[in-house]
């Protein structure tokens, strides 16, 4: 039996361990993309839990004088719009009082954002929304509240694109798709600009290529949308850019709480788009895929909201500090390695990586060399990715650590070589210099207390 995420059944039920170990295997890959939809904003207000952009829209009526009552329940921001332009009021108006609303309310970022969050085989988040937090539950979740998530918003009238391709990404990004909250009417909040951004974004000139590009080639996670049926088929379309019964080797799961119970849709899908999956609920296909990404990892799934404390990754000062360690590292591995700084500070362990990782111009590459002669230990992260990257930086960072060995007595502890996954020392391609150490075995880079006890060793012994 094909256990692909390409299966063509589309019961809730189909989703059994095979088909989410197929899912975990992608995501770790990275060739896995959420798309967030407002199924996941459930935030707590004066009257208890509601969804954000209902909670909104009776809000925004109140601010710009709609009577509800003759609204069909419950109302939306698109009802409210067009009530207000009915009775002559100005449009750019609602965008201000939607900003005004949302700065005083301050919610927290809702549970299920902050599971995505902690799953940070993700760098590269799609949100349908233009609320900030998504971000704001990824600077929480990742960075102890610091803004270090890289936030991207589309407008018909201003094209913003990612920086680099997806897989060069340094930091986590969240791309706004359909607009960013501002004063300015530069987001979606009515069906009429629903349709300027999709006809924008269809445009030859006006596509975000980037972003498309990574689209296209990589599988989607299309959680807590709320697409009518001919809006799913259109957006499905537009991010794969061809038909989609071609043939494809990648695929998508929709995760909400009426895709399902829609027979055309359903129907559609099945005739069509073999690649398609569909889960009933929203919020519980994140509960479960972050449980299911945890367990992998050996972690307790309460970090996010329950027990447990949250993941705090701090970034790493912009020059090394005295006596630390330096930590040299694919940019793909980057999750991994804030794992493992964070293990390690917590140890007491000073720690340093470049984040930003320039590669390139001779400043960098001499700040480089001369961080790597005088940290205390070098710690390579040997990987997968590694192993599909003949070229790189880290190779060269790599090249310089076994120089510095050659000026150092026989069995002096310097380079620590860590693996952060399945690749064996044997295969490893990496200095001959690594292979005469034993590699420490750290699974998604989470450091257990004996190696960082062996660390500590090796500190106490130099100061000896």
């Amino acid at each position: 039996m094909n256990t692909e995420i390409a299966a063509t059944s589309f019961s809730a039920t189909a989703f059994n361990d095979d088909v989410w170990e197929d899912l975990l295997n992608y995501i770790e890959e990275k060739r896995v993309i959420p798309i967030v939809g407002p199924e996941l904003l459930k935030v707590e207000t004066e009257s208890g839990p509601r969804l954000l952009l209902e909670w909104l829209a009776e809000k925004l009526a109140a601010r710009l004088g709609v009577d509800p009552a003759p609204l069909p329940q419950p109302i939306t921001l698109n009802d409210v719009v067009c009530s207000y332009l009915t009775a002559h009021g100005r449009r750019e108006e609602a965008y201000t009082r939607l900003r005004t609303i949302m700065r005083e309310a301050a919610f927290q970022p809702p549970l299920p954002l902050r599971q995505l969050a902690e799953i940070t085989d993700f760098n590269l988040y799609v949100t349908m929304t233009f609320d900030p937090l998504l971000e704001q539950a990824i600077n929480q979740v990742r960075f102890g509240g610091a803004a270090n998530t890289e936030v991207i918003a589309y407008a018909p009238n201003r094209v913003a694109d990612l920086p680099v391709e997806r897989d060069d990404l340094q930091r986590p990004v969240v791309y706004h798709l359909l607009g960013r909250l501002s004063a300015s009417p530069t987001y979606v909040i009515s069906d009429e600009d629903m349709l300027e951004f999709v006809c924008a974004l269809q445009s030859e000139h006006l596509t975000p290529e980037k972003l498309f590009h990574a689209l296209e080639h990589n599988h989607l996670l299309v959680i807590g949308s709320d697409f009518s049926n001919w809006l799913a088929r259109l957006f499905l379309r537009m991010t794969k850019r061809r038909r989609l019964s071609d043939p494809r080797d990648v695929g998508e799961i929709l995760a909400d709480s009426h895709s399902l119970t829609d027979v055309r849709l359903v129907s559609f899908l099945q005739q069509v788009s073999v690649r398609t999956r569909m889960f009933a609920g929203a919020v519980e296909f994140v509960a479960e895929l972050h449980r299911r990404w945890m367990a992998r990892r050996g972690v307790a799934a309460t970090t996010a909201g329950g027990s447990g404390s949250p993941m705090r990754f701090l970034p790493p000062a912009r020059e090394m500090p005295e006596n630390a360690v330096f930590i040299s590292y694919a940019r793909e591995d980057l999750p991994a390695v804030e794992r493992l700084r964070a293990g390690l500070d917590a140890a007491g362990i000073t720690t340093w990586f470049d984040m930003d990782r320039l590669e390139s111009g001779d400043d960098y590459d001499r700040k480089i060399r001369g961080n790597i002669a005088r940290c205390s230990f070098f710690l390579p992260v040997v990987s997968a990715t590694t192993q599909r990257r003949h070229e790189g930086y880290f190779r060269r960072e790599w090249s310089y650590a076994v120089d510095r060995t050659r000026g150092m007595a026989d069995g002096a502890v310097f380079i620590l070589p860590v693996c952060i996954d399945g690749t064996t020392e044997a295969d490893a391609i990496v200095p001959e210099k690594f292979k005469a150490v034993h590699f420490a075995r750290l699974p998604g880079g989470e450091p257990p207390p004996e190696f960082t006890r062996r660390l500590q060793e090796f500190f106490n012994a130099r100061r000896t």
